[in-house]
């Protein structure tokens, strides 16, 4: 089999990275919608820092590609402790 290798050009503030506390995960029959926030520690207020749009194809290739790097984490650093629950967020659109 041939692998195509792709470059992918990444613009600065997109390499930077986002930080967030905070997922939802709502789906229809046609797509999987993830919304990543930062919910501030000392208030109620949070902001939405990025909206993920995947295939359910692509969703599912996505949890397993988690799955397999969650497990290669522990195997070096140790099983991941349970985080307590996140208040309930209301996203607004």
């Amino acid at each position: 089999m041939n692998e195509k290798k792709i470059d992918i050009k990444v613009d600065e503030a997109v390499a930077v990275g986002q930080y967030t506390n905070v997922a939802a995960i709502r789906h229809s029959r046609e797509e999987f919608l993830f919304d990543f926030a930062f919910i501030f520690p000392d208030g109620p207020a949070g902001k939405l820092v990025a909206r993920l749009i995947l295939s359910p194809a692509h969703a599912k290739r996505f949890l397993e590609a988690l799955n397999s790097n969650v497990q290669r984490y522990e195997s070096s650093f140790g099983e991941i402790p349970p985080a307590e629950a996140p208040p309930t967020v209301g996203f607004v659109h």
